[in-house]
C-alpha cells in the first residue's frame, strides 16, 4: 500500500507558502509507517519546533491501473475519506533552500493521519463540491471544498498513474486548502467531511 500526496493543489495554499501554481500535479510519497489511525494521539517529534497541519480529502484506489485515461479515472476509486498531512515546516524549509527532497519533513512516523471511516463516493452527488474542514480547540482553521482544487480527482489519478502503477488500497491525499499552521501540545483536532466528524484526536 502506497501513500501518495499531492502538493500545491489549491491556489490560495500555494500562495500562502510563496510557491508557484503548478501546471500538473506535484506528488510525493509517504511510507505506510507514517499512518496514524483510530484517532490515536499525535506526538510531536523532538527534532522539530514547527509541525503544521494540512487537512486533505483522501481517495482510496479500488482497481489496479497504469496510464489511466482521465475519462476512465473515476472508475478507479469508490470511497472518499479525510486525512491530515503533517509537515515539519522548519525542516522542510531548510531542505527546500538546499534543493533537497522533503522526506524528512513529510514522511516521518505518524505524519499521515487517516480518518477511521471512508464514505462511498456515491453519497456525494457532486464530487466537485465536497466541503471539508479542520477545527483546533473548537476554532475553524481550515475550510476547504473540492471545487477549489486545481486538479480534480480524475486529473490526479490520470497524471500519477503515468509514473506509478496504482494498486488496490493505495491512498491519495489530494492536497490542502489555505489556512495551514502549527499544532501544539494539548491541541484538540477535529476533522469534518461535509457534516460528519471523521477525525477527533489530541496533540501530545
Amino acid at each position: 500500500m502506497k501513500i501518495i500526496c499531492i502538493g500545491r493543489n489549491y491556489v490560495a495554499h500555494a500562495h500562502e507558502l510563496n510557491n508557484e501554481v503548478p501546471d500538473e500535479p506535484v506528488f510525493f510519497m509517504k511510507p505506510d509507517s507514517s499512518l496514524l489511525r483510530n484517532n490515536d494521539p499525535f506526538y510531536i517529534p523532538n527534532w522539530t519546533n514547527d509541525v503544521h497541519h494540512e487537512i486533505e480529502l483522501v481517495i482510496k484506489i479500488s482497481r489496479l491501473g497504469k496510464n489511466i485515461e482521465k475519462r476512465f479515472a473515476n472508475r478507479y476509486f469508490d470511497e472518499i475519506g479525510l486525512g491530515i498531512d503533517f509537515t515539519a515546516r522548519d525542516v522542510q524549509n531548510k531542505l527546500k533552500e538546499k534543493g533537497l527532497p522533503w522526506e524528512k519533513a513529510k514522511a516521518f512516523d505518524q505524519a499521515a493521519v487517516l480518518g477511521g471511516s471512508f464514505i462511498e463516493k456515491s453519497v456525494f452527488p457532486d464530487q466537485q463540491n465536497i466541503s471539508f474542514g479542520l477545527k483546533i480547540n473548537d476554532i475553524v482553521v481550515q475550510d476547504g471544498n473540492s471545487g477549489l482544487m486545481i486538479f480534480s480527482f480524475e486529473d490526479i489519478i490520470s497524471q500519477v498513474s503515468k509514473y506509478v502503477t496504482l494498486k488496490i488500497g493505495d491512498l491519495i491525499y489530494t492536497g490542502t486548502p489555505a489556512g495551514v499552521g502549527p499544532v501544539r501540545i494539548g491541541d484538540h483536532l477535529e476533522g469534518f467531511l461535509e457534516e460528519q466528524k471523521i477525525l477527533d484526536f489530541m496533540i501530545k
